[in-house]
């Protein structure tokens, strides 16, 4: 498996992994004028020099094959070219002395205080392929990259989690609130941010604080959770050093977690060696490793062991890599070390 930039040429397999995804993934809609233009943008911000505002990294999975079986993203900026909105979970004290009343109520601010930073988005990986390390190596592949390139990101990563939702795709929160001020289902909602149409969010969302015990305990019990599918994404982006600020989408209210770009761990253990070719051994630990460019960037992830200053992989792993012993890489363990 090798994770690269994507390509023009991958538009009819994106569009099947898109029409894939169901609800929740904004970033990837089954669009295909959306999906161009996205691909576009993308292929030029590998190509060339774009401002943190038009970046958008769109990477994929794909095997042995040339099959696409995978995509994510990290964009350089998020909301400098439209506003970009999450509630922030605050709290409003009411207090009485008198009637020895004290009540602590959790309110929704809408804000928009994670503008500026970048966004790991539209992670997908095909149902068909969700074991090995295909999924650690399509989700952090993107750190690597992050790691080559520092220039090109802000200085903290955001990532937007799915909220909950039934099986019909209902979301609860959706339901109590959004609703009321949309008067559409969620998946519309969630397509139109998916296109691009955010205007309607400033149009027609409350700019007052929403109180939450005037919500019902459905909505209640789902701010700042994921959808059980997103808890195995969640825990990985923990282990790297995301965290919960308060911060949920204003659709799902789904979490959105964060980090300092210099301290998410594969970033910052990330070490540049040159590659050495030959069997790793039995005590190799699996690895992700990056040839170091930029429009031809390839990143896999395999067993290797630093051995005299180098990193030893197999001939296979240098041939996904395209490169050759005494290239160097950019290279850390997959996971963290105990």
């Amino acid at each position: 498996m090798i994770v690269r930039p994507v390509r023009n040429t991958d538009l009819p397999s994106l569009f099947q992994l898109a029409r894939s995804t169901g609800a929740g993934l904004t970033t990837l809609p089954a669009n295909e004028e959306r999906l161009a233009h996205r691909v576009a943008l993308a292929e030029k911000a590998f190509t060339a020099d774009v401002s943190r505002a038009d970046a958008d990294y769109l990477f994929v999975l794909e095997d042995d094959t040339g099959a696409v079986i995978g995509i994510s993203a990290v964009v350089g900026a998020v909301g400098l070219r439209e506003p970009w909105y999450n509630y922030r979970v605050g709290l409003t004290v009411s207090a009485s002395q008198e009637l020895n009343i004290h009540r602590q109520i959790p309110t929704l601010f809408l804000a928009n205080d994670l503008t500026g930073n970048s966004e790991l988005c539209s992670l997908f990986l095909h149902a068909d392929h969700r074991s090995g390390l295909n999924g650690r190596l399509l989700s952090k592949a993107r750190f690597l990259f992050i790691a080559e390139f520092p220039e090109l990101f802000g200085d903290k990563v955001i990532a937007e989690m799915r909220g909950v939702s039934d099986e019909q795709g209902l979301s609860p929160f959706w339901e109590c609130l959004g609703r009321h001020f949309f008067k559409m289902e969620f998946s519309q909602a969630d397509y139109l941010t998916g296109v691009g149409n955010k205007a309607f969010i400033a149009e027609l969302m409350p700019k007052f604080p929403l109180y939450t015990c005037f919500l019902s305990e459905s909505a209640r019990e789902v701010i700042g959770r994921v959808h059980p599918d997103t808890e195995p994404a969640l825990a990985m982006l923990k282990a790297e050093g995301f965290s919960y600020q308060g911060y949920v989408d204003i659709f799902d209210a789904g979490p959105a977690i964060e980090a300092p770009t210099g301290k998410i761990r594969a970033v910052h253990e990330s070490q540049v060696l040159p590659l050495s070719i030959g069997e790793p051994g039995a005590d190799a630990e699996s690895f992700l490793i990056h040839n170091r460019q930029r429009t031809a960037c390839r990143i896999t992830a395999a067993a290797a062991r630093i051995v005299e200053g180098t990193l030893r992989v197999d001939a296979k792993t240098a041939e996904r890599l395209q490169l050759a012993a005494g290239d160097e890489v950019r290279a850390v363990t997959l996971s963290a070390r105990d």
